[in-house]
């Protein structure tokens, strides 16, 4: 009678075991939990935790813990992470997404959103199913500024023989090409200890990375040029993502908008703080040439426009949501 208790009680743990793993929805970041990306994340995890309650368990990973960003695309492709944040290498994944690679294409964050609802959420959507992704959410990550430790950077001239490090994206390193610097295509939680010991000159990120990594600890200059807009993507995997049930899929939508509207709200303060916030530390700030950096990136939209086949249409289509 002993054995047989003792039996049923291991089959009801095991059951209950493989039920509380089934039910664990893994989340990972690749960037650290004082960047924008990290704050709006845990925000996220932790909101979604309160609206599924003890029926799920959201386990969440800062700082590359599972793997950087293209470790965790594959992850979610194979199904052993569920979400995850997404940034600049989704160009590398699908041309489409290089979109957001293009300089000065986004003007501010109203047009970001009609962006995101005209072209992300619908072709760039696709495009990513079609690689085993599903795109849910587009986050802040911000307007990006260059920082180094030569010399300010004015124009495009100012780059020249410095090493900067980019994400990893066939476009901005084309970008930076095209502008005379040499790019270095590194991992963002890499990017302190190259510019520490010199690996690289400088680096180019929202002002929120370079707070969050301290990057601002290590660079001497801060140079202002907005010339690209970073968005986060919240992703799925498509194989996950299909097996939620739909009361999961639905607090998982409804919270990455709530995540959303709080990102853009945050990354427009702590643009303004941390300006000042660097100035007052003693880093040299100053405001970008941009239409010189603008005349010397047409190239750059005449490569996207022949090699990415719907090129010309995405730009035409999102310059006209900023008129």
């Amino acid at each position: 009678m002993f054995k047989k208790l003792l039996t049923a009680s291991a089959l009801t743990l095991a059951l209950a075991s493989t039920q509380a793993h089934a039910d664990k929805i893994v989340f990972a970041i690749g960037g650290s939990p004082q960047s924008l990306q990290g704050q709006t994340a845990k925000l996220f995890a932790d909101k979604l935790q309160q609206r599924l309650g003890d029926a799920h368990q959201v386990e969440y990973y800062d700082s590359a813990q599972l793997g950087d960003e293209r470790q965790l695309v594959q992850k979610m492709r194979l199904g052993t992470v569920d979400l995850a944040a997404i940034s600049s290498i989704m160009s590398s994944i699908s041309d489409d997404f290089a979109l957001f690679d293009l300089p000065f294409l986004v003007q501010d964050r109203q047009h970001l959103l009609k962006i995101d609802e005209q072209i992300v959420m619908t072709e760039l959507a696709t495009s990513a199913e079609a690689r085993g992704l599903k795109v849910l959410s587009t986050w802040e990550n911000g307007f990006r500024q260059i920082t180094n430790n030569d010399r300010p950077i004015n124009t495009p001239e100012d780059l020249k023989g410095l090493k900067i490090r980019t994400p990893q994206s066939e476009w901005r390193t084309m970008m930076f090409t095209q502008w005379g610097s040499n790019p270095t295509p590194m991992a963002f939680s890499e990017v302190f200890v190259g510019l520490q010991t010199g690996v690289v000159d400088g680096q180019e990120n929202p002002l929120t990375n370079i707070e969050g990594a301290k990057l601002n600890e290590v660079q001497k200059y801060l140079s202002m040029t907005d010339h690209v807009y970073s968005p986060i993507w919240l992703m799925a995997g498509m194989g996950n993502w299909s097996k939620f049930p739909a009361e999961v899929q639905s607090a998982i939508r409804e919270t990455a908008r709530e995540a959303q509207q709080w990102s853009l709200s945050e990354g427009e303060r702590m643009d303004k703080d941390l300006l000042a916030s660097f100035q007052a530390a003693g880093m040299n700030v100053n405001h970008a040439d941009k239409a010189s950096f603008i005349a010397a990136s047409q190239p750059v939209y005449d490569r996207f426009a022949e090699q990415v086949p719907s090129g010309k249409q995405l730009v035409e289509q999102a310059i006209a949501l900023g008129k």
